[in-house]
Order: structure tokens, then C-alpha cells, then sequence
């Protein structure tokens, strides 16, 4: 019976796989599509709140150095002190 079963258990496992690296793939390619819609690295959170407006949330710095947050409905901006150091398209 295992041996019948086998082959088709390891289709349904190589279909997953592939499935889930194209979702992999299309979700790199469309944060690379909206990295001119986000805040880029260096710009204070003057200049942030400036262009993209006051975020939903503010989470508190943590941290040596400190580390704090902001939220936008579609993107996340991770600071450290007032410089942005990155930000992420949310899903």
C-alpha cells in the first residue's frame, strides 16, 4: 500500500514546494515594485512624517542603539534614533 501511496505523496509535496516559491518570488517582486512608495534609508522622521503623513502606530524604541517603529497602513519604517534604516511593504 506505502508503495502505491509513495509516488503521489511526493507529487503533492514537489507541488507545494513550487507553489510556495513563486508565491516566494511574486512577493520580492512586488516589494522591489513598490520600494520608490516607501521611505528610503538615511531620511529623518521629520522627513518621513513630511511626505508620508503621521503613521497608525508608533511602537517605542528598544534597544543599544535604540530601535523604534512605524506603521503605515501599507509599509513598515524601522528607525534607529531619528534615521530611517529600513522600511518593508506589509502584506
Amino acid at each position: 500500500m506505502l508503495r502505491k501511496a509513495l509516488p503521489i505523496l511526493l507529487s503533492f509535496a514537489t507541488l507545494a514546494v513550487a507553489q510556495a516559491d513563486t508565491l516566494l518570488i511574486q512577493s520580492v517582486q512586488q516589494a522591489e515594485a513598490t520600494r520608490s512608495e516607501r521611505p528610503a534609508s538615511g531620511l529623518t522622521k521629520a522627513e518621513v512624517e513630511a511626505r508620508f503623513g503621521a503613521p497608525s502606530r508608533m511602537i517605542a524604541a528598544i534597544g543599544d542603539p535604540p530601535i523604534s517603529r512605524w506603521e503605515y497602513p501599507t509599509f513598515t519604517v524601522y528607525f534607529e534614533n531619528e534615521r530611517v534604516i529600513h522600511s518593508v511593504a506589509r502584506h
